[in-house]
């Protein structure tokens, strides 16, 4: 049986690491051609916590004649917020992939604004780290989703470098 890392708060965070922090804040999703295409953008990220945005672009429309941000573009920024929050408690740099993503729609983003998103890596074992996280606009106690997430850490033999993984 393997242990569990309970105690977060005593131990290393990769995030510690100024060149690792710089690579997170400049680059992260430099690799990533989704989030390019979305125009993901970093906003902050602490210890096991991050936050993304979107600007607002009628291309990401999922109706059109409404202006209304598409359903998938809230699951990719929640996804990827996930992700970083993960990256913030590991202790050290690897490969993690998402195992199970859910996603409550709580209402429309309203057209012409960003949506943000922040998540929060609230428990970490030796093999899967578990988040929660919220869309929202203006106030984060107004979402226009809420997520849970599960991901696998250690998911590949993937080499992590400053410039992606090989």
């Amino acid at each position: 049986m393997t242990e569990q890392i309970t105690d977060i708060g005593s131990r290393k965070y990769l995030i510690d690491d100024p060149k690792i922090l710089n690579m997170m804040v400049d680059g992260f999703f430099g690799n990533i051609p989704h989030a390019n295409t979305l125009g993901i953008e970093f906003v902050s990220i602490e210890r096991s916590k991050s936050c993304l945005k979107i600007p607002y672009k009628k291309e990401l429309a999922g109706n059109p004649s409404t202006g209304t941000i598409h359903g998938g573009v809230i699951i990719s920024i929640m996804d990827s917020v996930g992700g970083m929050a993960v990256f913030a408690a590991l202790p050290a740099i690897e490969a993690i992939a998402t195992l199970d993503l859910r996603v409550d729609y709580m209402k429309p983003a309203a057209i012409g604004k960003a949506v943000y998103a922040s998540a929060e890596c609230y428990k970490l074992t030796n093999t899967i780290a578990f988040v929660r996280g919220v869309a929202y606009q203006d106030d984060e106690n107004d979402p226009v989703a809420t997520c849970t997430a599960a991901f696998m850490r250690a998911s590949s033999h993937a080499v992590a470098t400053t410039e992606g993984f090989k």
